[in-house]
């Protein structure tokens, strides 16, 4: 089923106006907080949401996490948020951008400039009206950020047969991208013929030769083992990804001042946990790739910056921006 803007804003409305709405889960005099991703369990993300997150809430939380997209369809969690079937989630700027056009803004190429300004762009006080309209519209608190890594491309090609140096490289490259105008934009930027692929699918989809490539940071391309079926990485650096943990309003505002404190203090220092071990990882892994026997390289990434941006200010997604944020994110 599709998830319609008027439709997710109407669910979040319906469950803000509904008095007589059901308790919250518990198990155990426990607040039952369930989790769905389409994340691994080896993904950074879930790794520090399992060591760091869960235990820090224990005290009145029963954290149950649910991976690889097994509790909800990736690109549902949202709605399920909002109609109050579900706690949590690890939503995007380019979900968000579904329902909240200016979310856009966060999804074009070369804008951000790697994981603390990342990090400093959320805090920012310029932020504070993009997350409430989403609180008071959706129902969802969106509690951090979290560093997903520089999406690079992964193509199943050998550099011998497949040199990208330029966007023009990629014309009539098969690029899987997930299934949102927002991303689909972006692998039209980048010079290539995006194809909207589930994740839990991508493996399959490469080794088919259904798709040409894929673009993740590189942690996930070893996670998920998309090294097995392709031949070369180009370190195009084209977005610093990011994620966003979402948390049910609802639930929220069931939970006392401490209690809130307590997931808020928790949530931080997961995101900080998997930051720093995202980052390490990162500089680790061009030398396992090589080892592999895939082609690592960095193509010109001036060219693929300036084909991007010029893309996105000639696009309609820019016209819902928010006046000034461009200026304002660049000052940080």
């Amino acid at each position: 089923m599709k998830i319609t803007r008027r439709g997710l804003l109407a669910a979040g409305a319906a469950g803000s106006f509904v008095a007589a709405a059901p308790q919250i889960l518990r198990a155990a005099d426990k607040v039952v907080l369930r989790l769905s991703t389409p994340a691994t369990p080896t993904d950074q993300r879930a790794v520090a949401l399992t060591d760091v997150f869960g235990p820090a809430v224990a005290g009145f939380a029963d954290f149950q996490p649910h991976w690889n997209a097994t509790l909800f369809k990736q690109g549902t969690e949202l709605a399920a948020i909002a109609r109050g079937n579900l706690e949590m989630s690890i939503t995007s700027p380019q979900e968000l951008a579904q329902i909240f056009p200016n979310w856009s803004i966060f999804t074009a190429g070369y804008l951000l400039r790697d994981a603390e300004h990342q990090k400093k762009v959320f805090e920012a006080p310029f932020m504070e009206p993009m997350k409430q309209e989403v609180e008071d519209k959706l129902g969802v608190k969106l509690l951090t950020v979290m560093y997903l890594g520089r999406r690079q491309l992964n193509l199943r090609f050998p550099k011998a047969e497949k040199d990208v140096q330029t966007p023009a490289d990629l014309a009539g490259v098969k690029l899987r991208m997930p299934g949102t105008d927002a991303w689909m934009f972006l692998g039209r930027a980048l010079g290539a013929n995006p194809v909207p692929v589930a994740f839990t699918e991508v493996y399959t989809a490469l080794q088919t030769g259904a798709i040409d490539g894929q673009d993740n940071p590189l942690p996930t391309d070893k996670d998920s083992k998309f090294y097995e079926v392709t031949k070369q990485i180009c370190l195009t650096s084209h977005l610093v990804d990011q994620n966003y943990i979402a948390f049910s309003k609802k639930v929220w505002d069931k939970l006392s001042k401490d209690e809130q404190a307590t997931v808020q203090k928790a949530i931080d220092a997961a995101a900080d946990s998997e930051r720093q071990k995202q980052l390490a990882l990162e500089e680790e892994l061009v030398a396992f790739f090589k080892a592999q026997g895939l082609d690592v390289y960095t193509p010109d990434v001036a060219a693929f910056r300036a084909h991007v941006q010029e893309a996105y200010l000639k696009s309609p997604f820019s016209k819902d921006w928010p006046k000034g944020m461009v200026d304002e994110i660049n000052k940080l």
